[in-house]
């Protein structure tokens, strides 16, 4: 049985990321831990961006809804939206104290102006007074229709038990019947909130009364990756943890210690925050506006590759992305790659990549292990006979840090 995997659809929504005066995009919904904005129906949720041009620029949000696997959805903006979109964020404050100044952004979902109709997917886009944009972001809305419970437990098969993590579940639905559980239910995984890698899952396999139970041994596995690095710059003077040395010349700046490659080194736990960052700051009561941003220099112990490798610095720091601002460099006299960031202040966590020909390996330099903590997100739509639209009808998560047996 093939699964859906959803970065090989065509047509499928993908997030703009920012341009190079953007920074620090923060959205975060109240429930849901992290910055994955998963809210439910008619809660608050917020954006917040620094314009580091600090001009006070007029900046718009749009919103559009997708599809179940972001294709384009078929309904009217009327259908999902109520008020109005494509309003100027109005709300905006001036750094205090910082070297780099910036101006902070926020903008607070539904408002007087702007309401949501359904669950499902959504994307905000923040455009320029040009009405050109300058970057979106996905976000979910959900209701509280089914009952997820959910397990994490190595790999089944002796070639992925030491590298792979697979994730069982059952789906309870408390508001509405299931006519056909093989079409009415659809499941989509995801591994630390990351849509690269996310994919539906198969129906279910059979049902406990009104449960529906997914007890797949390979089908519903991913790599279990490696734990993040992280350091810490909420305090801008000083040398914390993984941070060498830190230098004051026009802003701060910070060298963390030369990293190596763990591909062949075996499993350590250390607390991460899975791919995460988190604004801080000891200079201030108000990071929004009292974080300053310093340059991060990174360097990592290795050899120069062939193949037309390409090395990565990897987090959420910038969505995930892989761009020239987080490509290393190599340095050949001192046989090392080397990666500067501009970042605020705060707790970040990264670790190192490779992509070869196209091919994104997140695990090549990090290894992968089966005993890695990692977050899972289970989301289940349902489409509704005669509906135009997929429901978000609830969602459950679980954590990895305990394998069951």
């Amino acid at each position: 049985m093939l699964l859906t995997v959803l970065w090989l659809q065509g047509q499928v929504a993908v997030e703009q990321n920012e341009v190079d005066f953007i920074k620090s995009i923060y959205f975060k919904g109240q429930e849901y831990a992290g910055q994955f904005p998963l809210v439910k129906l008619n809660e608050t949720f917020t954006l917040s961006f620094d314009d580091l041009l600090a001009q006070d620029n007029d900046y718009y949000y749009r919103i559009k809804y997708y599809n179940r696997d972001w294709t384009p959805s078929e309904l009217f903006t009327n259908q999902f939206l109520g008020g109005y979109d494509n309003l100027r964020i109005d709300n905006f404050q001036s750094s205090l104290g910082t070297l780099q100044r910036y101006t902070h952004y926020t903008l607070t979902l539904p408002n007087e102006r702007t309401q949501f109709k359904i669950s499902g997917n959504y994307m905000l886009e923040v455009y320029n007074a040009d009405d050109e944009l300058v970057f979106s972001r996905k976000f979910l809305i959900y209701e509280e229709e089914v009952q997820v419970k959910a397990g994490a437990y190595p790999a089944r098969d002796i070639a992925n038990f030491n590298s792979h993590q697979n994730i069982q579940f059952t789906v309870t639905p408390i508001g509405f019947n299931v006519r056909n559980p093989q079409t009415d239910l659809n499941v989509l995984l995801l591994q630390n909130d990351q849509w690269d890698t996310a994919f539906f899952t198969p129906p279910p396999q059979f049902n406990v009364g009104n449960s529906y139970v997914y007890r797949y041994d390979s089908l519903t596995q991913f790599k279990g990756g490696n734990e993040f690095l992280y350091f810490d710059t909420k305090d801008i003077r000083v040398a914390t943890p993984n941070i060498s040395y830190v230098n004051r010349e026009e802003v701060y700046q910070h060298y963390l210690y030369l990293d190596v490659p763990r591909e062949r080194e075996p499993y350590t736990y250390f607390p991460d925050i899975n791919g995460d960052f988190s604004i801080r700051t000891f200079q201030g009561t108000n990071p929004d506006i009292e974080a300053d941003y310093s340059i991060v220099y990174f360097s990592l112990a290795k050899q120069y590759g062939l193949n037309d490798e390409e090395i990565f610095i990897y987090g959420k720091f910038n969505n995930y992305a892989l761009n020239d601002e987080n490509k290393m460099i190599y340095n050949p006299s001192l046989e090392v790659y080397e990666g500067i960031l501009y970042l605020k202040q705060g707790f970040y966590n990264y670790k190192y990549v490779t992509r070869i020909n196209g091919k994104l390996d997140k695990d090549k330099l990090s290894g992968s292990h089966s005993s890695t903590e990692n977050n899972y997100l289970i989301l289940v739509y349902h489409r509704a006979i005669g509906s135009l639209y997929d429901a978000l009808v609830g969602w459950g998560n679980v954590q990895s840090f305990e394998l069951k047996n």
